[in-house]
């Protein structure tokens, strides 16, 4: 099944439920979403993801960056407390399946949106998508992951 049918299939299945059980909303969100969005990145960026979690990166480019991808449905995306990745790539994915690169360079670069917060429980920052995509426009070409 490719992604871009399986998203609108599965938001489907959440209305139901949430129909059902209004209580609860059951967003897709965390490691669904982040595999969702790590597959489409590998498929579409030159980056190949590691075979099982390393610690602070999903994957590296052929001349061996650690990546760190991040992906949303929602408004914003996380950044971690406790690191600086060498590169952050971050996008959001929308009902139909598509997505839209939010976020692609030097993980210093996006660490700018929190420069001045404290440390997290979760140690992670949530970070608006109009604030990293301000933050993309300052990366250079040459800084940015190379789509295949």
């Amino acid at each position: 099944m490719k992604i871009h049918k399986a998203v609108p299939a599965l938001l489907k299945i959440v209305e139901a439920l949430h129909k059902r059980y209004p209580k609860k909303k059951f967003t897709l969100d965390g490691r669904l979403v982040g595999d969702l969005g790590e597959t489409l990145v590998e498929k579409d960026y030159e980056i190949e993801l590691f075979d099982r979690p390393e610690k602070h990166y999903d994957g590296q480019t052929p001349d061996k960056k650690q990546v760190q991808i991040k992906t949303t449905m929602q408004d914003c995306l996380t950044f971690p407390c406790d690191h600086t990745p060498d590169y952050y790539l971050g996008i959001k994915i929308f009902p139909d399946g598509t997505y839209k690169e939010v976020f692609n360079g030097p993980g210093n670069i996006a660490r700018k949106a929190i420069q001045n917060r404290k440390p997290t429980k979760n140690n992670l920052h949530s970070i608006k998508l109009p604030t990293l995509r301000k933050l993309n426009d300052k990366v250079s070409q040459s800084d940015r992951i190379a789509r295949r």
